[in-house]
């Protein structure tokens, strides 16, 4: 796909723009710019995580937006921290968190339609690898999406077809600059070291893009195939459908009861399935989420816990 009609894609209005300084955010800022029915406001976030270099980068990235006159939001992992419900462990994840909880800060408080970010096509196949690697299934296999939300928060990838050497050839076409992440090159992390392998394997970048697109195609059959089923569901019909339909419905089943969407992989799915299929399987099961799956008189359904009784929640007298 070209840049052109890649950012054509976008929906007119008022947007923000995730931009690191890196090459990637600011060739994608760059060419929003050249749409007048784009209203931007860019959002850096300092992770704090390279000392003087983490702050350069946000300078760099304020001096820009005030050189596009362009308003623009910074922050930095301290302060942002405070927004975080739960603080994952991985450093990886606890970035991402922070990016979108800013994210949906920014656009929540300024009234945007979403965030805009600048994944292109070779960021995806290293997270197709990335998931082939940890075992993923065909909806994680299908990378990236262009569009989604999160909670609240709508996420627009509009460069997932475009490769990385493109964008840099645009900003070296219109004489910009940008920073460069000297960590990522480091080989202590293994999307580092899986950008490495595919830099130097295109027909693999090619593959692994056509498995996402193949598989994207896939989950999207697969979506439109599978039942919604209410709180209550008959075990007779998850046996009748073919296992990828009844694996799907179930994993939505699981997300509307309460279960995280990244607590429904396949090992629970497998799970609940097999308490469909197999009668030998434990009858009652823990999920994430707190929830409890039972299966009883030929249906799957969320046990609730007891309620106190009204002699268990009087208050007992002081001693």
């Amino acid at each position: 796909m070209d840049i052109e009609r890649a950012i054509r894609r976008v929906p007119a209005g008022r947007w923000a723009v995730g931009i690191s300084g890196g090459a990637d955010s600011v060739a994608l800022t760059a060419m929003l710019r050249t749409r007048p029915d784009l209203q931007l406001h860019l959002v850096h976030l300092d992770h704090q995580a390279r000392g003087q270099q983490s702050a350069d980068d946000a300078c760099f990235v304020e001096a820009l937006a005030a050189r596009w006159k362009l308003p623009c939001t910074l922050a930095t992992r301290q302060a942002v921290m405070p927004l975080l419900a739960r603080v994952p462990r991985n450093t990886s994840a606890l970035f991402r968190a922070l990016r979108l909880a800013l994210f949906e800060q920014v656009v929540r408080v300024h009234a945007l339609a979403g965030v805009i970010l600048a994944h292109h096509a070779d960021d995806q196949a290293q997270t197709v690898l990335h998931r082939l690697l940890r075992g993923a299934g065909p909806r994680g296999l299908a990378g990236m999406r262009p569009r989604r939300r999160l909670g609240q928060l709508l996420i627009v990838r509009p460069l997932l077809g475009v490769p990385r050497e493109v964008l840099r050839n645009y900003l070296h076409g219109v004489g910009q600059d940008w920073r460069e992440d000297p960590s990522n090159a480091s080989p202590r992390y293994l999307r580092n070291r899986i950008r490495a392998v595919l830099e130097n394997q295109p027909a693999l970048t090619a593959s692994l893009l056509q498995l996402a697109s193949d598989m994207g195609r896939w989950s999207r059959w697969l979506s439109r195939q599978a039942p919604r089923w209410p709180a209550v569901v008959p075990v007779q019909q998850v046996r009748q459908l073919p296992p990828p339909v009844a694996a799907e419905a179930l994993r939505r089943w699981l997300i509307s009861q309460g279960v995280p969407a990244d607590a429904a992989g396949a090992d629970a799915v497998d799970r609940l399935l097999a308490m469909a299929e197999d009668a030998a399987a434990p009858a009652r099961q823990q999920f994430a989420g707190s929830l409890l799956v039972r299966r009883r008189a030929g249906t799957l359904f969320i046990e609730k816990p007891p309620q106190p009784t009204q002699a268990d929640s009087r208050e007992r007298p002081q001693s």
